[in-house]
């Protein structure tokens, strides 16, 4: 019997291939790729302890290899389905976002590997998002809209046919898994055709931007694929020199010598040509503005404790300053936002110590030629027989999401719509629970924690 592919190198195949074809959709994505492999490889050379950490914890090589992308469902029925294709590639839902506190009509989930190992061996991800018709008051577009999206397929048979196969075999030989990749490449591809005519297409747009992208096309094309950076605002600031035009504030905590959660930044949406139904057989054609591309810089996972405090301290500075979409107060918001952070300690020993970040464990080399009992954790660290260091947030911020959005949409684009979480329902519409991120990182540490502690009581006796 034909051995099957593993899932990870599905996903590897997959986010490769995502990322060659997005380069040629969106050439200015590849220029975002060589701003950031340079920079990347500017702040290992100033930084060597980062390097020594990267590498002594197997995570150096990911960071290259790392991307994010972002994708809009219309039904439950894709979302449903789109959970079963992610799972072939070992991706899956971690985390509920509602996206409807920040004037976005969607619901979301990322999609992404778990396992540490996974983790390391490519850790795509892909924020899945599911459009909210219930939140548009108009009920006659609300009936339109749903007709619309009821009579379109966005997967391949091809892909049906083979998720259906990974699922019944327990995954895939290697000519199905190449299949399978193209197959499911298709869902993401653009289409410069409108499934809509242009009339349609301005009431969608003018209820929500988003609701015309989700609505008015063959499928949900990948909006942007983000690369992982060491220095956002390195990037930032060159951008200009590599043609590409920045948002004016980088979304997420403010500059830090410990990075928490995460920081985003992105060029201008483009404004694509596009071609609607004139309704009489033939095309009209107009443009729709939605693709561009996005940077992160990743710091530690913060539990409850330290997300509270993150999500208070933003919510202070917002209250003084809060960013236009314009950048107009661009500065004055980032001044607010470092005196605010204030709060935040900026030193791992003290993130630590007050229970605010996520953290692996593991022995240094002096462990096993130390002779304490000990167990406790904080003693073990002072002797220097066991080290820490940062677990990566993996996941999204909806706040910094919906800034993105909302900066590449303009100034008139600011739409407000009642908050309304719906956990229970959007994973109904899944067919599966959603993974709760803070019980996943704790598991984590956890672990490491344990194994240090295993590897303590069966070492040999001093001499």
């Amino acid at each position: 019997m034909t051995d099957h592919v593993t899932s990870s190198d599905i996903r590897s195949a997959f986010s490769t291939a995502m990322s060659a074809m997005y380069r040629a959709e969106v050439p200015a994505y590849g220029t975002l790729m060589d701003l950031v492999a340079r920079v990347n490889d500017e702040a290992l050379s100033a930084n060597k302890a980062l390097a020594e950490r990267l590498q002594a914890t197997d995570n150096l090589h990911r960071i290259s290899e790392e991307r994010h992308g972002a994708i809009r469902l219309g039904k439950a029925e894709e979302l449903a389905m789109m959970s079963r294709v992610f799972a072939v590639m070992g991706m899956y839902p971690v985390g509920y976002y509602d996206l409807s506190t920040a004037g976005v009509p969607v619901h979301s989930t990322a999609f992404r590997p778990v396992g540490e190992a996974a983790l390391k061996k490519n850790p795509f991800r892909v924020f899945t998002s599911l459009l909210r018709l219930d939140l548009v008051a108009d009920e006659a577009l609300r009936e339109e809209a749903r007709k619309i999206l009821a009579q379109r397929q966005i997967f391949t048979d091809g892909a049906v046919a083979l998720t259906e196969k990974a699922e019944l075999e327990g995954g895939l030989n290697p000519a199905d898994a190449d299949r399978f990749v193209l197959e499911v490449l298709e869902t993401f591809r653009w289409h410069d055709n409108a499934i809509v005519d242009v009339n349609m297409y301005h009431r969608l747009h003018d209820a929500h931007r988003l609701i015309a992208d989700v609505v008015s096309f063959r499928g949900p094309h990948i909006n942007h694929l983000t690369p992982r950076t060491l220095d956002i605002d390195k990037v930032q600031a060159l951008m200009p020199e590599y043609g590409i035009a920045p948002k004016a504030v980088v979304e997420g905590p403010p500059t830090r010598l410990c990075p928490v959660l995460l920081r985003q930044t992105s060029f201008k949406a483009m404004e694509e040509a596009v071609a609607f139904k004139d309704g009489q057989g033939g095309w009209r054609t107009g443009s729709h503005t939605a693709r561009f591309g996005e940077i992160e810089q990743r710091g530690i996972a913060l539990t409850p404790k330290g997300r509270a405090l993150y999500d208070k301290l933003l919510d202070e500075s917002r209250k003084v300053v809060r960013p236009a979409a314009d950048g107009s107060n661009a500065q004055a918001y980032e001044a607010a936002l470092s005196r605010t952070f204030a709060a935040f300690p900026d030193d791992w020993a003290a993130i630590r110590k007050e229970g605010l970040g996520y953290f692996s464990y593991s022995l240094t080399e002096n462990a096993l030629r130390s002779a304490t009992t000990t167990t406790d954790i904080d003693d073990l660290i002072a002797q220097g027989a066991i080290q820490f260091d940062p677990i990566v947030y993996e996941d999204f911020l909806p706040v910094s999401a919906a800034g993105i959005f909302q900066s590449n949409l303009g100034d008139g684009a600011q739409q407000e719509f009642v908050a309304s979480p719906n956990q229970q329902r959007f994973e109904a519409d899944l067919g599966a629970k959603v993974l709760n991120e803070f019980d996943h990182y704790a598991g984590i540490e956890k672990a490491s924690l344990d194994e240090c502690l295993a590897k303590l009581s069966h070492r040999p006796a001093a001499q």
